[in-house]
């Protein structure tokens, strides 16, 4: 074999070893995501579309059947309208609450790491905890949030019985649990943010307001991207604090996706039904991931 046939053959080894090895690098992360996530997603959209509960001793196909049964009933649809509004509500509250929480403690503070842990710490504490605390801070006649409405001369209001306050007292609490660990992400992102652009605004005499509306909120764009998915998937996966407070109630008002999935499938025994409704919580959550992604990926090259 001459000289040049070994070096054309070695040449072509290296280039299809360097060709392969960022296939070979994405391979384990690739296998797991198609063995626990892909498969176990298509198999759930299969099965999804049988009938399958007590009342049927093998499988039955319907195709949509449990879809169209979901949107025909008004229990569900008052499930969907009870989510979606929650989330409508404390996803931005959080937020907003969380960015302003991180610039005012993005400063040198006397006992600034008590006020962060102070924020903080209901992100520590686990969700059926806080719920009971919360439980008992509703409580008519004796909890401390009628004490202090009842201090002010206002009405002693039964927030976990009427269902025109249950939803916003669960609000209440999905808000003040969370905006803490929000606040974390925009400290980071503000602690690397370019220091040189506001010492440029200052001398311009841009003020506090002006910098965060043309220097901070578009640098911290990446940031709000992620936070905001975080806070969505928050909002759908609640299902401890309804659990704990109010079990689904009064009259649905509370009834929430997750926690109406659990029901349907731990309590009702429907598998069909609760298949159709992980489907329809798994592609609203993708819907919005991938919307929210491309839509946050313009605008930050824009600000860029």
């Amino acid at each position: 074999m001459s000289s040049d046939s070994f070096t054309a053959k070695k040449v072509r080894r290296s280039q299809f070893g360097s060709a392969a090895l960022p296939y070979l690098l994405v391979f384990p992360t690739l296998f797991f995501v198609l063995v626990f996530t892909v498969f176990p997603t298509l198999r759930l959209i299969y099965d999804s579309l049988f009938l399958s509960n007590q009342a049927v001793q093998i499988p039955q196909f319907i195709g949509v059947g449990n879809y169209v049964a979901l949107f025909q009933d008004e229990a569900f649809r008052q499930v969907l309208f009870n989510t979606f509004l929650y989330g409508i509500v404390t996803v931005p509250v959080s937020i907003a609450l969380a960015l302003t929480l991180a610039i005012l403690l993005n400063r040198k503070l006397r006992a600034l790491g008590l006020y962060r842990l102070a924020y903080f710490y209901p992100a520590i504490l686990p969700m059926v905890s806080a719920a009971s605390i919360w439980l008992f801070m509703f409580t008519p006649d004796y909890g401390l949030v009628n004490i202090f409405f009842m201090s002010l001369h206002l009405p002693n209001l039964n927030w976990l019985g009427e269902p025109n306050l249950a939803l916003p007292a669960l609000m209440i609490v999905g808000i003040w649990k969370q905006t803490g660990y929000l606040m974390i992400f925009y400290l980071a992102g503000l602690q690397a943010l370019p220091q040189d652009v506001y010492e440029a605004a200052e001398l311009d005499g841009a003020g506090p307001f002006a910098q965060a509306r043309h220097l901070t909120l578009p640098l911290l764009t990446g940031t709000t991207l992620f936070v905001s998915t975080i806070a969505v998937l928050n909002a759908f996966q609640t299902v401890d604090q309804v659990y704990i407070m109010t079990g689904g109630g009064p009259n649905n008002a509370t009834d929430m996706l997750l926690f109406n999935l659990w029901q349907t499938l731990f309590s009702f025994y429907d598998i069909g039904r609760a298949n159709a409704i992980s489907v329809i919580l798994i592609a609203t959550l993708l819907i919005f991931t991938i919307s929210n992604f491309f839509y946050g990926e313009r605008r930050t090259q824009y600000d860029h």
